[in-house]
């Protein structure tokens, strides 16, 4: 069918060319993704957002065109201001009706298509972890090893729900914005204070009423000896009660116990410092509220400062991004034999190394490994020179365990992104387990460590001292530090060694 005089003017048919470029380009770049082996985050920008804006650019030029032509037209006749008659007799007007109705039927299904396919693109993972690459890599890489690296991005940071979804699409805006004019932070602030409540996304697979009730950890680390000795440590972990069947009564997970409240304020943005918490039981309706002694909150404060009811995150605030210390990953690796542990001074190599903050990834390589060879060659040249090839293995597999928990453009590594589980090298559970937090009455937020764990055996492989799997313990360190660690916090030491 010949198109009518009307199309012949330069709005529709420049709406025209705009359009059949566009649908070509998108056919060609959709096979090419089809057949295509590598997926590429850009790719599927351009096919399901950014190309459809133009070809749907082009579509409306065309009837838009169209219609200015025949109003310009009508000005120019007597019976101008009369409506088209719609009339399905004429064979004309019939023909050209239903050319414009397939057309358009056609464009609503690939529209419809188009449009569903891009809601899913942009709740890919690759949407969210590879469109702004070099912003979002510690938070993609770290992602993918960790234990929710199988569960989408939108599943935790969206979950279900329209308002919801609208509310994340606004925040990506301003996400656009700021990595298009550089207007983010290195590293990138959290906590999320607009994150969903993890009772709407933690809990649809997390069901705090049937939690185990405890669990077995066995922990192996290394000295920075000449041997890098092994040391043993195995904990029985009370992330809930001795029985399973006693529910929420006592342990970890009591701390969400759905009889029972508990609120707190921070004085800075991390929620690192707590200085106020208050515990309401919601079937008696008793309360009692705790002061931090030695770092108290004037009324004034505190009024100003919006409780925080505690929840998942308040504790498991790394689930997704974790990043994890030096002597935590060395340690790891080691035990997995990605490192030789045999061979002698490598932990105490691999620390010497990994204790500077580094600006760049390509330095922290080149410098990861000018330090180690530095520190055989000078301090142990017998080693260096019968181990030289085993120690160039154990600075690739230094790097590379470097490379998933360190990521030096965004500044962002275990000494910004603090985690909470546990107190070694941030306060985390010691925040408000401190004793020095107390009521009006004397009673405390005791800090005594078999409260969530007790120590099961511990010491160097050879020479494991044990005990039954209900009776603790008491924590020897692996190098004396004359009780120390019974009045000051783990992070006073651990934290310092990264800063």
């Amino acid at each position: 069918m010949k198109p009518s005089k009307s199309f012949y003017n330069w709005m529709s048919l420049t709406g025209f060319v705009i359009a059949a470029n566009s649908l070509l380009v998108i056919l060609i770049l959709f096979l090419f993704s089809m057949f295509s082996e590598k997926s590429n985050a850009y790719l599927g920008l351009y096919i399901y957002i950014i190309i459809p804006m133009f070809l749907v650019i082009g579509l409306l030029l065309i009837p838009l065109g169209i219609v200015l032509r025949i109003r310009n037209k009508d000005n120019e006749a007597e019976d101008a201001g009369n409506w088209p008659v719609f009339n399905l007799n004429d064979p004309k007007f019939r023909s050209g009706f239903i050319t414009i109705s397939i057309i358009t039927v056609i464009l609503l299904m690939v529209s419809a298509m188009g449009s569903y396919k891009a809601f899913q693109y942009t709740e890919s993972v690759e949407f969210c972890g590879k469109l702004c690459h070099q912003v979002m890599e510690p938070e993609f890489v770290s992602y993918q090893h960790s234990p929710h690296a199988r569960v989408a991005c939108v599943e935790c940071h969206v979950g279900e729900g329209a308002d919801w979804y609208i509310k994340s699409k606004l925040s990506g805006l301003y996400q656009v914005y700021s990595v298009t004019f550089k207007k983010y932070s290195r590293p990138i602030e959290t906590p999320l204070h607009n994150l969903r409540p993890a009772r709407e996304t933690c809990e649809r697979c997390h069901w705090p009423e049937k939690f185990y009730s405890r669990k077995l950890v066995n922990i192996r680390s290394y000295l920075t000896d000449s041997a890098s000795t092994e040391w043993n440590n195995s904990l029985m972990m009370k992330i809930g009660p001795e029985f399973s069947a006693q529910g929420l009564t006592e342990g970890i997970h009591w701390h969400i116990n759905k009889n029972f409240r508990i609120e707190y304020v921070s004085t800075s943005n991390d929620r690192e410092s707590i200085p106020w918490v208050k515990m309401t039981n919601l079937q008696t309706g008793e309360v009692k509220t705790f002061t931090d002694t030695e770092n108290p909150i004037n009324k004034a404060a505190l009024d100003s400062i919006p409780a925080r009811t505690m929840d998942c995150m308040d504790c498991h605030n790394r689930p997704s991004h974790l990043y994890n210390s030096p002597t935590f990953y060395i340690n790891n690796a080691m035990v997995a034999g990605k490192i030789p542990k045999d061979l002698p001074y490598i932990k105490k190599a691999a620390m010497e190394a990994l204790k500077t903050s580094y600006t760049s990834m390509d330095s922290a390589m080149t410098q990861i490994n000018q330090t180690i060879v530095d520190f055989y060659k000078n301090e142990h040249a017998d080693v260096y020179a019968k181990e030289n090839v085993r120690i160039a293995a154990a600075i690739v597999a230094i790097q590379a365990e470097y490379k998933i928990n360190a990521f030096p453009f965004m500044k962002a590594d275990n000494t910004r992104y603090l985690n909470h589980i546990g107190h070694l090298e941030s306060d985390g559970c010691f925040r408000c387990h401190s004793d020095r937090h107390k009521t009006e009455k004397g009673e405390t937020i005791s800090r005594d460590c078999n409260l969530c764990h007790i120590i099961v055996n511990q010491g160097p492989s050879g020479n494991i001292t044990n005990s039954s799997i209900d009776k603790a313990l008491e924590f020897v360190h692996p190098v004396e530090i004359k009780g120390v660690w019974k009045t000051s916090f783990c992070s006073e030491c651990h934290k310092v060694l990264y800063e």
